[in-house]
């Protein structure tokens, strides 16, 4: 599947000086405590919370994002939590390269490998963890806990495995997210 070219205002999204871009309707809480690895695209209305962390001293990397990482519009990160021996705490979110979060997904998963389709719609339970070369597809619930393999297609509610991905997964999936961060992703001319 082809990805659309996506045109955006320049003045709306800021650019560091690793590439990433992140819109200015975003909102991105603690950011302090959030990591972006370069070349990630945070679009327009995403909520990605680095506040919710470990209580006690220090920085702690509450959510990091790998490199060409696409977090589509609505989108919302938060690290997963748990009470353990009476004591509520949150843990971190670890996010591979290539991964691909859609529209409206909500995501409190413990850890997603590289070159991950997380489609439109999904909810990935708390301390899920995905597995290199995956592919979620649109409205999908991964419940919490769930372990899914390398080179999976899950869908459904719960989700379940309903195919396998080829080989060559790792290398369509770079190819795309690059294709999108260079060419399909553009500035407006204002």
């Amino acid at each position: 599947m082809e990805p659309p070219i996506t045109y955006y205002t320049k003045a709306e999204y800021i650019e560091t000086d690793t590439g990433n871009k992140v819109s200015r309707k975003s909102v991105i809480c603690g950011s302090q405590n959030i990591v972006l690895g370069g070349k990630t695209i945070i679009q327009t209305e995403c909520i990605v919370r680095g506040d919710l962390r470990r209580t006690g001293g220090g920085h702690a990397v509450v959510i990091a994002i790998g490199r060409y990482c696409l977090l589509s519009q609505r989108c919302i990160l938060r690290p997963p939590y748990k009470t353990y021996k009476g004591v509520f705490n949150y843990y971190p979110m670890k996010i591979g390269d290539h991964v691909v979060i859609g529209e409206d997904s909500v995501v409190e998963a413990a850890q997603i490998g590289s070159h991950v389709h997380i489609g439109k719609d999904c909810v990935i339970g708390r301390f899920v963890i995905i597995k290199d070369c995956c592919k979620i597809l649109d409205g999908t619930v991964i419940p919490p806990n769930t372990v899914i393999p390398s080179f999976s297609v899950y869908g459904g509610n719960p989700g379940r495995l309903v195919d396998e991905l080829p080989e060559s997964t790792q290398e369509l999936y770079e190819a795309r997210t690059k294709q999108f961060y260079y060419e399909k992703f553009i500035a407006e001319h204002a």
